[in-house]
């Protein structure tokens, strides 16, 4: 059994409804992922997957559901994951920029 102290900080689903996701800062740093049942709403846990760095606090999905970001404040790194759409699952994909204390993402329309 995990011990505190817990803290998530953002939360969202994927945009087509399927997963939820939840960042878990402390001694977690991961994020939760969950899927949603169709019918009930009821979540059942996917899996965790780690930031890549201390203090996630923001995250942002793009509109294609492709790929989330984290933004990892302590450690100043935004993370890109892939994300399986069929799974809901993510895989770092290797990518990250370096931005101190970062603490929120805005995806931005062209």
């Amino acid at each position: 059994e995990t011990k505190g102290p817990f803290g998530s900080a953002d939360i969202h689903t994927s945009p087509d409804g399927r997963f939820l996701y939840v960042t878990n800062r402390a001694k977690e740093n991961n994020i939760a992922i969950f899927s949603i049942g169709k019918t009930t709403g009821k979540l059942t846990p996917v899996g965790y997957e780690s930031t890549r760095g201390e203090v996630p606090r923001n995250f942002i999905i793009e509109p294609s559901g492709k790929f989330l970001l984290v933004a990892n404040q302590l450690s100043g790194n935004i993370v890109f994951f892939k994300r399986n759409i069929k799974t809901g699952l993510l895989q770092a994909s290797g990518k990250e920029i370096k931005v101190p204390e970062v603490s929120c993402l805005q995806m931005l329309k062209r």
